[in-house]
């Protein structure tokens, strides 16, 4: 159980996965709400959606948990889901619902936001830590081991 929960987690920080979520959440009430009003018909294979509201709704709802999924899958089009899934909660205000009551525009826009804001990690360890202004890590070149200025302070300057 230990060593699934640790894969998990590895594979969770090497994607998306907050924005995943949120815009599979948000798709699922905008997708949910229009449903009461439709009629479905098994026997006969009829889907009839009554109104323009309920179609929108579906498509609206249906990319919205595409655009989730895909954000786990191929982080590769982040800025483009993100972007898609904005842009899809702001559109299901006027068309379904008020954004599924709201309960699917917010999660949709924040998952949205954190989708554009996302970078994946850095493999190289050099980049990971704080750089000075020279490029190089605070204390590297003997000028105060362990100093940490921040990279402020002008070289050859103790401070």
């Amino acid at each position: 159980m230990a060593t699934a929960r640790r894969e998990f987690r590895v594979w969770r920080g090497t994607r998306p996965f907050w924005a995943g979520l949120l815009t599979f959440g948000g798709g699922l009430p905008i997708l949910y709400f229009p449903f009461p009003y439709t009629r479905l018909s098994l026997g006969g294979l009829g889907l009839a959606l009554s109104t323009t509201a309920g179609a929108g709704s579906l498509l609206i709802g249906s990319l919205l948990i595409t655009l989730g999924v895909t954000l786990w899958l191929q982080q590769q089009v982040r800025i483009f889901a993100g972007v898609a899934a904005i842009l899809l909660s702001l559109l299901s205000v006027p068309v379904a619902n008020f954004g599924g009551f709201f309960l699917g525009l917010l999660p949709g826009l924040i998952g949205g936001s954190l989708a554009c804001a996302w970078a994946p990690p850095s493999t190289h360890p050099e980049i990971r830590g704080r750089r000075g202004v020279d490029g190089h890590a605070p204390g590297a070149d003997g000028d105060g081991v362990g100093r940490d200025d921040g990279g402020l302070a002008e070289p050859g300057i103790s401070g």
